[in-house]
């Protein structure tokens, strides 16, 4: 599957989130505004998932399995886009990564979103 993003600030907007599911998948993400994300091949590879409140859509080829992006619940005009599926793009690319509250979700936390941390990567030179 392929697919191309418009994304609404560049890279300003990275950010990973602690919730369940992004715990686990571990992707570093960018936005997108809901026309910002085009399948370009393999639309039928497509699938979706939702979980716990059903508001978020989450997208990943099911070829794959790869998370690919979702709509956000925090802002269902938006989707978050996984950065390593962009070409030319590695999660390692960024020094720092801030992360976000997502076990304290904006929608239940009246629309704050928290910042709890920071991802940081420092590359070896061995």
């Amino acid at each position: 599957m392929k697919f191309r993003a418009t994304l609404t600030d560049g890279f300003k907007t990275i950010r990973r989130c602690t919730c369940s599911l992004c715990r686990m998948r571990g992707a570093v993400a960018v936005s997108a505004d809901l026309g910002g994300v085009e399948i370009i091949d393999g639309a039928e590879n497509l699938a979706s998932y939702r979980f716990n409140t059903g508001e978020a859509q989450h997208f990943f080829c099911k070829s794959c399995g790869i998370y690919t992006h979702h709509q956000r619940r925090s802002n269902p005009k938006q989707y978050g886009v996984n950065v390593a599926c962009l070409e030319g793009v590695s999660p390692f690319d960024f020094a720092e990564v801030p992360v976000l509250d997502g076990v304290n979700h904006p929608n239940d936390n009246d629309g704050r979103a928290d910042r709890v941390g920071t991802l940081r990567f420092d590359p070896s030179n061995d």
